[in-house]
């Protein structure tokens, strides 16, 4: 048939021949499976938690606490969304893409399309791993796919997309190069076209807002990201490479593909913003602040934790794929995280598990997104955040002033005639309640922890040094009480370990 793309390389036998159009089925598939490449940006184990992604949840309600492992931070939870090899430029699907042509079974599927397009496309779809998006195309949408294919997850179907995308596209453009100014060249490009044009179904399962059961916005945001990654990959990806002019009809469906690809990319750009405005919206409404900050003892909150993931997934996006365009929405989300912490915190009425609150997810957003490579810096010259050395003050001046002023104001104009032992009863009953009761409160952070016990010290103890040495006669009982400034300093050493 003219036009048709050759099977059969010069000097090869009938069986090289046989063997090269019809591999055994599935010859492919399992070395695409084996590619461990998800887009650029590696999933977070937080979006499974509390219903913002998977129902499979790490998070126990009723402790109040996650079971994350803990991190260099100090605190319990995020697993790090990190970059990873772009699918178009990994190596192994690369070399998969010219085995196949080199193989010459991708020829053999161009030449079946221009007789049978659907057997073709399915044929090639199954080698991909990705047969089940024809199946989108068909009308099934993404919750009856799950439904009838159980054994597959929501991030393995992106995740196998992804693969089939970038082996569809590096033998697309392979296979243009070889072709470039003969009759095939067409050819190569309609089954690009329709190959591309089937795959792109896909994105339209994933940014609807109804996302199939199980699946909240913290998956969504995941896949609408590493799916972003991907395309934008594509659509900028250059057929060009050859001297040799394009024909005008091959050109016209590659600027037809390209044209597509950027139709997608804006459509996966429009819905990483609505996503984030509906975790925002969820966050608002969502109802369990006022229950456990307390619960969970003034502890980095569930729901920073998942937002900071966020944050790191879009960082990530911005810093390493250079996508300005989300920049804006980076720095919103920090800011939103930001001034959602300080409003919620007012739902808690004990205001030093308010503080404590406060400096502990401030701080945790500060660490969390630390470039990694300031890691070990930041752990030796650690500072508080700006808006945490408020909160610290405030913490004080909530829990610990009130103690030190039953020594204080004894030494004040007309409250001389206070009776000093009864204003160092009143502080040591003042410091042992409050000691009591925050003794258990935990601040995972090393270097807060030691911030805070620093500060606490610095102005109970050493006030309370300053008054044992105006009123030398109360040493004896102080000796004989156990409460030195020397064992209540000790005392001091012991909180905030949870």
């Amino acid at each position: 048939m003219a036009g048709r793309l050759s099977t059969i390389s010069e000097g090869s036998t009938d069986l090289d021949d046989f063997t090269a159009a019809y591999p055994p089925c599935d010859f492919y598939r399992g070395s695409i499976r084996r590619v461990a490449v998800s887009g650029g940006l590696i999933r977070s184990t937080l979006f499974s938690q509390y219903g913002y992604g998977s129902t499979v949840s790490s998070y126990s309600s009723q402790s109040g606490a996650s079971s994350y492992p803990s991190n260099n931070s100090g605190y319990s939870g995020l697993a790090h969304a990190a970059t990873g090899a772009r699918a178009l430029c990994d190596l192994e699907l690369r070399e998969i893409a010219r085995r196949m042509i080199r193989d010459r079974y991708t020829q053999r599927i161009v030449q079946e399309f221009e007789d049978a397009p659907s057997d073709a496309l399915g044929r090639w779809f199954s080698e991909l791993d990705v047969d089940w998006v024809l199946q989108i195309r068909e009308g099934c949408g993404l919750r009856e796919l799950e439904a009838g294919r159980s054994e597959s997850s929501f991030q393995d179907f992106v995740e196998r997309w992804i693969r089939a995308l970038a082996i569809i596209v590096l033998s697309m453009r392979e296979l243009h190069l070889m072709t470039i100014g003969e009759p095939t060249s067409a050819a190569t490009a309609r089954f690009g076209k329709a190959s591309i044009l089937a795959m792109l179904v896909f994105v339209d399962a994933i940014v609807i807002p109804a996302a199939p059961k199980g699946h909240g916005p913290g998956d969504r945001l995941w896949a609408l990201l590493n799916m972003y990654v991907c395309i934008s990959d594509a659509s900028s990806f250059k057929w060009s490479g050859s001297r040799r002019p394009i024909p005008l009809e091959t050109q016209s469906i590659i600027d037809e593909i390209n044209g597509s690809l950027s139709a997608e990319e804006n459509k996966l750009n429009g819905a990483i913003f609505s996503t984030m405005e509906e975790i925002k919206t969820f966050m608002e409404e969502e109802d369990s602040w006022a229950a456990e900050i307390p619960r969970g003892g003034g502890e980095v909150h569930r729901n920073t934790q998942f937002i900071v993931d966020c944050v790191v997934l879009i960082r990530s996006a911005v810093l390493n794929y250079h996508f300005e365009n989300l920049r804006a929405l980076l720095h919103d989300t920090t800011d939103y995280l930001k001034d959602l912490l300080w409003r919620k915190s007012k739902l808690c009425s004990d205001q030093s598990l308010r503080y404590l609150f406060l400096l502990n997810n401030s701080c945790f957003i500060t660490q969390q997104l630390e470039s990694t490579k300031l890691i070990a810096w930041v752990q030796n010259h650690w500072e508080l955040p700006p808006e945490s050395k408020k909160y610290i003050d405030c913490y004080f001046e909530v829990s610990w002033a009130h103690v030190l002023s039953c020594i204080s104001e004894s030494n004040l104009g007309p409250l001389r005639r206070w009776n000093n032992g009864s204003s160092l009863a009143r502080f040591l009953s003042a410091f042992d309640r409050i000691y009591k009761l925050q003794k258990f409160w935990k601040v995972p952070s090393p270097e807060l922890r030691r911030m805070m016990r620093k500060t606490i010290t610095e102005r109970v103890i050493a006030g309370y040094r300053e008054y044992l040495e105006e009123h030398p006669e109360l040493e004896k009982r102080i000796i004989f009480g156990n409460t030195t400034p020397d064992e209540l300093e000790e005392m001091l050493g012991e909180l905030f370990e949870g």
